[in-house]
């Protein structure tokens, strides 16, 4: 487990390395992994100067902006048939007795969408941030299958894949790594060189201003076709069982197709033009191939350490794996290694999750005959303080409050929290190498101590101080954060306060037993804090007893009028989108869940006597339904909520 601070930087890092790749024709990863690390960088730090630059379509490139006429959002995933089969299930539910599913082959390329006025192609935009693509309208008329020219003037987008067959690939580029790279760097040359050689293949159609042009998916792709448009293949399914079958049909044969394809893509056959507006539509998904795995020799153990914690990393024979070559793979804990058998020598299973991160999966079902095996020893001792480490099975860490690792640990997690830039990390490490020991010394430090270290000059020590003296109303859950419990997130200390644990007090006199029972945290969680919240007591006294670092008083109950209330939201509103309905919830006090559990207070929807899965779900545990009239009248400034005293 990586600090914060130092994942950021990661994610910073790759995300740029990558966006200069995809750019210049020579992008290494897909637009699923590249969408993976950046909600990964916009959950960890979302005032990122490198999300800002990126996100608002910064032209790194040359090409001019340009808005999709529909969001190009992320599709729901299932990578096995039962996750695919809970997603129909649910789907049917908010249905008739039968639903009709069209179903189409997932192309492994790169999106775009075209557009048009009139019947005329005007713009051609790629996939970009979701909202904002670059405008490569000049090296989409280059490519296969493009229609610069409608029979009838019809006015929206058209949206496809960018491929590049595997025969183009092997005569004429044969150095790229596989189609996918090859299609999306081609398509971005300023100079449209090779644009001749990408085909694009549609599967999406929107007309502008006129929900209902399209009623239904399959009659949408003949559309497509008498346009002059080639679609991607597509069948017409009314079961679950059937739709798996045939991707296992599919799959079996999907390397002797010209391109790639990594999955399909079920939607409901009848046309929503509100649900392909969301950012995830919740009408179709991507029912994605197995993972793909490769079979190596684990040559050894080497363990990462962050913190107080050992994480073992896996070191295997080379071996190519979703395009790239792998030679490390996670396996996290201690328990993971005892539970799969491993030993040095083992032949283990490999894939990567997300198709980013190497993972050993287990062992291989043959193994390699002739390799001699040792058992994986664990380390007992910390290399920093000598103590001897604990072995939780989920963490192998090292329990000395006063290991030197650790405290340096928290002192960077703590500048990394607050943003105090100017506390680069080498001057962090010579003044932990020299007195600073504990965070609260931050604030003892004065500009003569700080000019003594990197030949730092008094106006940028003094620079310094004043940034670490500026004064900061921390919520209770980042003033923890920042005190580095292993394995402690905010979104965690979140959770936390909002269950009434929101002053430090209450937080110090709470029990492992009461800590445990909040929705989502365990027992091992809550032990972590409580014994976090002793070990870092006189710390924290220090640091508030400065005044320079308070926490933010708990919002009266006056200001939060739904507090310890939640809400879910089923089907669409009419007054508003439901992610402001959210937002609006969560600023009077109560909480937001996406599924119906025992603790919900309430399930607002306007079919409160349909029979979807929430609906009844809801029944079942006596949570109560109710109307977005109901719901607006809830939330009316003024009014009182009647089942509060009743709910709790």
């Amino acid at each position: 487990m990586e600090s914060k601070k130092e994942r950021i930087a990661e994610l910073e890092t790759l995300i740029q390395k990558h966006q200069n790749s995809y750019y210049n024709g020579e992008a290494e990863i897909s637009d699923s992994e590249f969408d993976l690390l950046w909600d990964e960088l916009k959950t960890l730090s979302p005032q990122s100067d490198v999300l800002i630059k990126i996100g608002t379509g910064a032209d790194t490139d040359g090409f001019p902006k340009a808005k999709h006429l529909i969001p190009m959002g992320s599709q729901d995933k299932a990578s096995n048939p039962q996750e695919f089969i809970s997603w129909a299930e649910k789907l049917l539910l908010n249905k008739e007795a039968e639903i009709t599913m069209l179903v189409q082959y997932k192309l492994d390329g790169a999106s775009l969408e075209l557009q048009y006025e009139k019947g005329i192609l005007v713009r051609a935009v790629t996939r970009g941030d979701g909202i904002t693509g670059d405008d490569i309208t000049e090296n989409a008329r280059r490519m296969r299958g493009t229609v610069q020219k409608l029979d009838i003037p019809f006015s929206g987008g058209v949206r496809g894949e960018v491929i590049m067959t595997h025969d183009i690939l092997k005569e004429k580029y044969p150095s790229k790594a596989n189609c996918r790279n090859a299609a999306n760097g081609i398509m971005r040359r300023k100079d449209a060189e090779g644009c001749v050689d990408l085909h694009l293949i549609v599967y999406d159609a929107a007309a502008i201003d006129d929900d209902y042009f399209f009623k239904d998916e399959n009659k949408k792709l003949e559309w497509l076709k008498k346009r002059g448009f080639e679609v991607t293949e597509t069948k017409i399914f009314t079961s679950a069982q059937s739709i798996i079958e045939y991707r296992d049909e599919v799959s079996k044969k999907r390397e002797s197709l010209p391109f790639d394809i990594d999955g399909l893509v079920i939607k409901d056959i009848k046309t929503d033009m509100a649900d392909l507006r969301k950012a995830r539509p919740e009408k179709q998904i991507a029912f994605k191939f197995e993972l793909e795995a490769a079979f190596s020799i684990l040559r050894e153990i080497q363990w990462s350490e962050s913190g107080a914690t050992y994480t073992p990393i896996g070191i295997i024979d080379p071996v190519r794996l979703a395009g790239t070559t792998v030679k490390r793979a996670n396996l996290n804990n201690p328990d993971m290694i005892r539970a799969m058998g491993l030993k040095i020598g083992s032949t283990v299973s490999v894939v990567k999750r997300g198709e980013i991160i190497p993972k050993i999966e287990g062992l291989a079902p043959v193994q390699s005959s002739g390799e001699e095996t040792r058992e994986i020893v664990l380390p007992q001792i910390c290399g920093t303080c000598g103590a001897a480490l604990t072995d939780a099975g989920t963490r192998l860490y090292c329990p000395n409050p006063q290991c030197p690792k650790r405290l340096l640990h928290r002192i960077e997690k703590w500048v990394s929290v607050l943003d105090i830039r100017e506390l680069g990390e080498k001057l962090i490490r010579q003044l932990f190498e020299k007195d600073v020991k504990h965070i609260h010394q931050l604030y003892s430090l004065n500009k003569d101590e700080l000019s003594l270290y990197d030949r730092m000059g008094d106006l940028s020590a003094a620079k310094v101080i004043r940034h670490i003296q500026t004064k900061r109303e921390l919520n209770l859950s980042t003033f923890i954060a920042g005190f580095d419990f292993e394995g402690i997130a905010e979104t965690t200390m979140e959770k936390i306060t909002a269950a009434g644990f929101d002053t430090l007090e209450k937080l110090r006199s709470a029990s492992i037993a009461d800590l445990s029972g909040v929705f989502g945290l365990g027992e091992i969680t809550a032990s972590v804090i409580v014994e976090g919240l002793k070990e870092c007591e006189d710390d924290m006294n220090a640091v508030l007893k400065t005044g320079i670092i308070t926490i933010k008083e708990p919002p009266s109950a006056e200001s939060l009028p739904l507090r310890r209330l939640s809400f879910c939201f089923t089907g669409e509103l009419k007054s508003m989108k439901r992610g402001e309905a959210e937002e609006k919830i969560k600023t009077l006090g109560a909480q937001s869940k996406t599924s119906v559990v025992k603790d919900l207070s309430y399930l607002v929807t306007n079919d409160p006597q349909s029979g979807s899965s929430k609906n009844r779900k809801a029944r079942e545990l006596g949570v109560k339904i109710i109307t977005e009239d109901e719901f607006m009248a809830i939330i009316k400034p003024g009014s009182k909520e009647p089942q509060q005293k009743e709910l709790f």
